[in-house]
This record gives structure tokens, C-alpha cells and sequence, in this order.
């Protein structure tokens, strides 16, 4: 069974915040931060990776076996201290569970750091001032340091959404059109019309 894109469980969060601990004990937030990218360009190696995936997801190979393989492809190659809590969960047989863990992880880091991490939508891509300028706001708004990722979604007609967590706050203007229409439905077209009215009127 490949690994597969899953949100952190109570079995995630715990080894997400021993990771954290031990990350934030020996070398603060800068340990932690690289611990972060280095689980984050991981996960990104078995989504392009499809023999990496299978490998560590496999129930059929020794767990001997497997960690030896660990230290040789990534030794020296990745923050040691994320090398051996690697080895502990394939110890546990439980390497299969390494998305839900990297998220729980990432989310640990976020809270830790007063962050949030925002996807912003938009129909076609904007430019770095505007995404300096929406996360300008949304700090602001959400009184937390805002980290952006921005993503384009071609069929949206225009304006925006955004994604926290599993929260999405949709400002699309298919959005819109999709209220008035079930509006126009529900109450009929004169009294859609009327709010309208009194819109465009102030």
C-alpha cells in the first residue's frame, strides 16, 4: 500500500510532538525549522518517487532490512536527528504513517511559532506585491505571522479563496452567482431583485 495524503491522527500528533521536543531541545527554532524543510522535501521525494514510496510503505520488507537502506541513501544527507527519529518509526513498523506525521509535525511548528499557513486561490497567478499585500492583511486580520502558498484554479471566474487548515473561505465570483441563483430559487426573482437593489444603492 503506497503512502497516501492523510491529516495527522492522535498516533501522528505523538510522535509529531516528540519530534518537536527533541528537535527544539538541542538546537531551538533554527533545528526545528530545518527539520521541517528536510521532512517536507522527504514527503515530496516519495510523491515524485514511486519505488521510494513502495519502499517504505512495504508490510513485506524486514525492518532490519529497511533501516539499513535508511542510512545509506540518507545518511549524511538529512539533519541526524531526523535520520534516527526515522529509524525509530520504521522500528515501530510504522513508516507508513509518515504523512499523517509530517502534517501533525508542520502543524506543531505553526502553533509553536504563533504561524498559520494560508492557500490562497485565485483563477490566474498573481504577482509577489500582491501576495506581500494579502498576506500583509491577513496577518493583520488573523494576528499571526501568515505563511502564503498561492495556487491558480483556471475554472474560477475571478476573486479568491482561501484555505486554513480545513477551513475555506470562498470569495470567488462563482460563489457569488451560485448564492444569487439559489437565492432566485428560494425566494423568487423580485425579492433577489430588491437586495440587489439596495446594494447597488449604498
Amino acid at each position: 500500500m503506497p503512502l497516501t495524503q492523510a491529516k495527522p491522527d492522535a498516533l501522528a500528533n505523538i510522535y509529531a510532538k516528540s519530534l518537536y521536543a527533541e528537535a527544539n531541545a538541542v538546537g531551538g527554532r533554527e533545528r526545528v525549522e530545518a527539520v521541517q524543510g528536510q521532512f517536507e522535501d522527504l514527503l515530496e521525494m516519495t510523491r515524485t518517487d514511486k519505488s521510494l514510496n513502495e519502499f517504505l510503505a512495504s508490510r513485506v520488507i524486514p525492518t532490519a532490512e529497511r533501516e539499513e537502506v535508511l542510512k545509506k541513501i540518507l545518511g549524511g544527507r538529512i539533519d541526524e536527528l531526523l535520520l534516527r527519529f526515522l529509524l525509530v518509526v520504521n522500528r515501530k513498523e510504522r513508516l507508513g504513517h509518515i504523512v499523517p506525521i509530517a502534517a501533525a509535525y508542520d502543524q506543531v511548528v505553526q502553533q509553536q511559532f504563533g504561524r498559520v499557513e494560508v492557500d490562497v486561490i485565485t483563477a490566474t497567478p498573481i504577482d509577489q506585491g500582491q501576495l506581500g499585500g494579502v498576506k500583509s492583511r491577513l496577518g493583520s486580520a488573523l494576528g499571526k505571522e501568515v505563511v502564503v502558498h498561492a495556487y491558480t484554479e483556471p475554472a474560477m471566474i475571478g476573486g479568491v479563496k482561501f484555505r486554513i487548515g480545513d477551513q475555506l473561505i470562498d470569495a470567488s465570483v462563482q460563489t457569488s452567482l451560485r448564492k444569487i441563483k439559489d437565492q432566485l430559487n428560494t425566494h423568487g426573482d423580485a425579492t433577489v431583485r430588491g437586495k440587489i437593489d439596495r446594494i447597488v444603492e449604498g
